[in-house]
């Protein structure tokens, strides 16, 4: 009896091995060759590069462009993919051609992409319109060139808090010091999204009242706007008489103000000349609007008002798109002393509120203000 179990389990144990060696062998995959790897960059834009890849025995290739936060991988049967970038700079792209996911071979191709910047880190503008330091027949009596590392408070004021009624125009924001700063050349303001004093919003006001003021001569102002839904910057003029006469009275002089959005009667790429009297105790105004094809946040214009005793003109970029004959007995106010104000008010009778469309921080900056006569 147990020499027959024996030969059955002899028996058992060779049908087993014949049945292992009756198994077929598991196909050994290959590795794809041959890789080659050609970047380009787009022909209408440097900042677009497009990327062709091949091999042999590939079945899908791994395309990744290493740009930081940026960074994008692309899976493609075609071997090809495109990225855009947003900053000059040595970038990466790796490659891997594959046989199936975890079997490929790669190589990573080191270029540099040159972008024409047209802003700072900090948003500033790199480019735009600039004016002369000089006019036939003028003197320049008066400039800012905002080359210190603060504000010159011997000329500029800072208008502080939420004023009356918002400033007169239902005006959203707290006013602080602290939203305005001067680096670099240049002086900005900035718009926040921040809860201060009860209010949503924070910004800055600068004035130079009883300071510095002019009657007649011309003034450039070369400044980047921001832009938004509910954004109002301004850079304007008033009566050096308001604290005694009251508004309309003073005369209110608006080299230029944007309403900020997109909605009907607001754009990002139209800004408004606009005087104010007070006509005899009836009030009057009149203005005229001038746009452009992009917004005024993406490069510098120079903001100008011509004024002498007979007209107030208004220019864009050395354009005068608006004129008033001030001679008029009852515009009295045009003939005295004026004071600038510079500002970024949010919210407001004319633009409204900000909505969800409206990204915060916003930058109003000005590179300078000359004053000629």
């Amino acid at each position: 009896m147990r020499l027959k179990n024996i030969s059955l389990l002899l028996l058992i144990f060779i049908l087993g091995i014949t049945g292992c060696d009756d198994e077929p062998e598991k196909p050994q995959v290959g590795l794809p060759d041959s890789l080659t790897v050609q970047i380009e960059y787009s022909a209408n834009d440097p900042s677009i590069v497009n990327v062709t890849a091949k091999a042999n025995s590939v079945n899908f290739f791994t395309i990744t462009f290493l740009d930081g936060d940026n960074t994008e991988s692309t899976e493609t049967p075609y071997g090809t993919a495109t990225h855009t970038y947003t900053k000059s700079g040595l970038y990466e792209i790796n490659v891997k051609a594959h046989a199936l996911a975890t079997n490929y071979i790669e190589r990573t191709d080191t270029f540099r992409v040159y972008i024409e910047e047209t802003k700072t880190e900090d948003g500033r503008p790199l480019n735009g319109y600039s004016s002369p330091i000089t006019y036939d027949g003028m003197t320049l009596v008066w400039n800012d060139e905002f080359d210190g590392e603060a504000l010159n408070e011997s000329v500029w004021n800072y208008a502080l808090g939420t004023g009356s009624n918002g400033w007169g125009n239902n005006e959203q924001q707290y006013y602080l010091k602290e939203n305005t700063i001067v680096a670099d050349g240049y002086l900005s303001i900035e718009a926040k999204k921040q809860f201060f004093g009860n209010r949503q919003y924070t910004s800055s006001r600068l004035t130079t009242k009883n300071k510095k003021s002019f009657k007649y001569g011309r003034v450039d102002i070369r400044a980047a706007l921001p832009e938004g839904q509910g954004i109002w910057p301004a850079l304007w003029m008033l009566g050096n008489d308001i604290s005694t006469v009251s508004w309309p009275n003073c005369g209110e002089i608006d080299i230029m103000e944007l309403v900020g959005g997109t909605a009907e009667g607001k754009s990002d790429k139209t800004v408004h000349g606009t005087v104010h009297w007070d006509n005899a105790g009836s009030y009057a105004s009149y203005g005229l609007s001038n746009s452009i094809s992009t917004k005024f946040s993406e490069e510098f214009h120079v903001f100008s008002l011509i004024w002498d005793d007979e007209k107030i003109r208004i220019l864009r970029d050395d354009k005068q798109y608006m004129v008033i004959t001030t001679t008029n007995p009852n515009m009295s106010e045009f003939h005295q002393e004026f004071f600038f104000i510079f500002n970024v008010a949010v919210g407001g009778r004319w633009p409204g509120s900000p909505d969800s469309t409206t990204d915060f921080p916003q930058k109003m900056w000005v590179d300078y203000i000359r004053v000629f006569q």
